[in-house]
């Protein structure tokens, strides 16, 4: 059965400022949100009063950027491959999450596609061509900022594809994600959700700072006029292409940190299961030339020497 994750109990994630209201979902101490076998997944599902302290904050990035670390050097190692779909409100904090993401990788294994409006050669082809060409090889992780989902948001609510065309969408995705999935990819698909209130605060933040200032666009308030719709959109999507294999991950947005923790908690949970993330073992003429010419302790290249064996 499916099961989406859109909330983390106390001992991880589940933290409120002093004095914040809970509102009528307060949640018994220590619970965790889940969906299993429930129809659909909605945005109403996500508890945006949820937040993260500071030191608790630090200290949980510090900790998932190092497991991060580990999980990049074990799928170079093995040959494992993941793609990281991030999607979501305008100014929600995918952009952030990525970063934190990305100053724990390598970028030599490791690439971001911002994904915009497609180009004529595009137009012209199959919507999911650029997303192919895209994808990553054997030992890769690419992180996806927005994505094939545009199909059936954007160019759904701006009325850019005829509607037959969007709605075997939601079929063409899921076979697109099975047959990566089938093909060795892990695929991790995250969903930022923020209040319509929270979203023009950060306008004016954008609109203040002037290292943000390029960030706001008429088209971002534009696209508020279609709050609804978008939220119909993304709702129907949750429902037709959240399947047992690719389940979508709801974040709790409205608090920028606390967002990136669960984000970067979904993505190492799902990249990390069932992988060895223990350093790798070198071989014995690594060993045996490390020996000859490096100034370390014989016991050093014993003690690893055996760890081959």
């Amino acid at each position: 059965m499916t099961q989406i994750t859109v909330g983390y109990g106390r001992s991880t994630l589940d933290f409120r400022a002093q004095g914040a209201k809970t509102g009528p979902r307060k949640r018994a101490k220590g619970a965790r949100r889940t969906m299993k076998a429930k129809q659909t997944l909605s945005l109403t599902d996500a508890d945006l009063t949820l937040t993260i302290p500071k030191a608790r904050y630090l200290d949980q990035l510090a900790k998932l950027q190092l497991k991060l670390s580990r999980i990049q050097q074990a799928y170079l190692f093995h040959g494992h491959k993941a793609v990281l779909v991030f999607e979501g409100w305008d100014a929600a904090g995918k952009g952030g999450a990525i970063r934190r993401i990305s100053q724990a990788l390598d970028p030599r294994s490791f690439k971001v596609w911002p994904v915009g409006a497609p180009r004529n050669y595009y137009l012209n082809r199959h919507y999911l061509l650029r997303f192919w060409e895209r994808l990553p090889p054997e030992g890769a992780i690419s992180a996806f900022d927005r994505s094939w989902y545009g199909r059936v948001m954007v160019e759904r609510i701006e009325h850019l594809t005829p509607e037959h065309r969007w709605r075997a969408a939601y079929r063409e995705i899921n076979e697109f994600e099975r047959m990566l999935i089938d093909d060795g990819t892990r695929i991790v698909k995250l969903f930022f959700h923020i209040s319509p209130d929270e979203q023009m605060r950060r306008f004016e933040e954008r609109l203040r700072n002037p290292l943000k200032r390029w960030k706001l666009t008429y088209e971002d308030f534009r696209n508020r006029a279609r709050w609804s719709e978008t939220e119909e959109a993304v709702n129907e999507m949750f429902a037709k292409t959240s399947t047992r294999i690719a389940p979508w991950t709801l974040i709790p947005a409205n608090h920028k940190k606390y967002a990136r923790i669960a984000a970067l908690d979904a993505v190492a949970k799902t990249l990390a299961k069932g992988v060895d993330l223990d350093p790798q073992h070198l071989d014995h003429r690594t060993l045996d030339a490390a020996g000859k010419h490096l100034n370390v302790e014989r016991e050093l290249i014993d003690s690893l020497r055996s760890r081959t064996e």
